[in-house]
């Protein structure tokens, strides 16, 4: 790979030049990594959610030619001036959020929501010069969430991108780059249910699944899901979702239903569909005294939280979390490490798998509800 260092390489990557179309295979130009930025050669890449909302662009800022993709494994290719903790041959997971280790929040134990490196949907360039790493014909293709994984090589600042072992396959640990960690990492980073306690999850889709493995390796004795959709029950047990309520099959609001079959509400609530009703209903369910309601979904940005004050003064807990409040580089290596000691189990959340040539049937894949994860090879 040295022998690409300092040059520009020219790849495949998939390009979403309009909303909602299909993906193009295009030939793009990636420039060398400049200060503080690294140059990655992507091996698997998987699908998101988030992937397919920015690519529809319902409801945010267009930002088109862009390269998508955020969950992905790789190898450092080449890297930047001041880069001294990753070297060409590293296996690497990249973030879409980031750990600069100097902020505020990076100095804090409670927080990973870096002032430098966190989530920005709308910027498509780097931060080094605001200027694009992917060209064709020499006009700039944007990039996403700082990573732009639909690309054979990629670059993306230091900050964003997680060294882990060498040993762990990438083709399962990729999806920790988003998904499951957000959802795991929300059960047992924040909500903590204790062994033998009761845990309901809103939303049954990945993240909602893995912050249901997250209740499950905690211990809790009676895991519920909450979902609109019954097809996903029977796959949610393997996940240790022990019961499983559809709002619809009730006239009376779900935060009800959930307190009637619990002697008064459960222990933790984990929220994970951005629905505001959800939200709510989530947090109502908990028991008062000691329960803990947590929201990983986002709300469209019209969406107001309506709840009775006695709720909390009745000492209910509502917290909320980004990226399981995981760290991404000190954090992600010790996750891996818990799947590298078959502590968690990954497989069962890869649901599909195709080249990257045929990308865009992961986003059919997902579109019809078919897929959890969907990993794409990008060789």
């Amino acid at each position: 790979m040295a022998a690409t260092a300092g040059q520009v390489i020219v790849c495949k990557a998939a390009v979403a030049w309009e909303a909602g179309k299909p993906l193009v295979l295009e030939d793009v130009e990636v420039a060398p990594p400049q200060k503080m930025e690294v140059r990655i050669k992507i091996l698997y890449t998987s699908l998101c959610h988030t992937d397919v909302y920015f690519w529809e662009a319902k409801g945010q800022n267009p930002v088109f030619p862009r390269i998508l993709g955020h969950e992905a494994g790789g190898i450092v290719e080449s890297v930047g001036e001041g880069v001294t903790d990753l070297a060409p041959g590293d296996h690497v997971l990249p973030v879409f959020t980031g750990e600069c280790k100097e902020c505020a929040h990076c100095k804090s134990e409670e927080s990973n929501m870096c002032d430098l490196l966190r989530i920005n949907t709308d910027r498509g360039v780097m931060l080094h010069d605001a200027k694009s790493r992917f060209s064709i014909n020499g006009k700039p293709i944007y990039h996403f969430l700082g990573t732009s994984t639909f690309s054979e090589y990629t670059v993306i600042h230091v900050g964003c991108v997680a060294k882990i072992n060498p040993l762990a396959p990438l083709d399962k640990v990729c999806i920790m780059s988003c998904g499951f960690c957000t959802g795991f990492g929300a059960t047992v980073n924040v909500a903590k249910p204790k062994r033998g306690s009761s845990v309901a999850i809103f939303g049954l889709g990945a993240v909602g699944l893995a912050a249901a493995e997250g209740a499950r390796v905690s211990g809790a004795s009676r895991i519920i899901g909450v979902d609109i959709n019954p097809s996903r029950f029977e796959q949610a047990k393997k996940f240790g979702v022990t019961e499983f309520v559809n709002p619809k099959d009730h006239k009376k609001p779900v935060q009800e239903v959930i307190a009637a079959i619990t002697d008064g509400g459960v222990d933790r609530s984990v929220e994970c569909t951005g629905n505001i009703d959800a939200m709510i209903s989530a947090f109502e369910c908990v028991h008062d005294g000691w329960g803990v309601a947590v929201l990983v979904g986002v709300p469209h940005k019209e969406a107001t939280f309506r709840t009775h004050p006695g709720n909390f003064l009745n000492e209910r807990t509502l917290k909320g979390t980004f990226f399981g409040n995981y760290k991404p580089r000190s954090d992600l290596p010790g996750v891996v490490e818990k799947y590298m000691n078959k502590e968690l189990e990954l497989e069962k959340f890869i649901t599909h798998e195709v080249p990257f040539s045929e990308i865009n049937k992961a986003f059919d894949y997902m579109l019809k509800g078919e897929s959890l994860r969907c990993i794409i090879r990008m060789e």
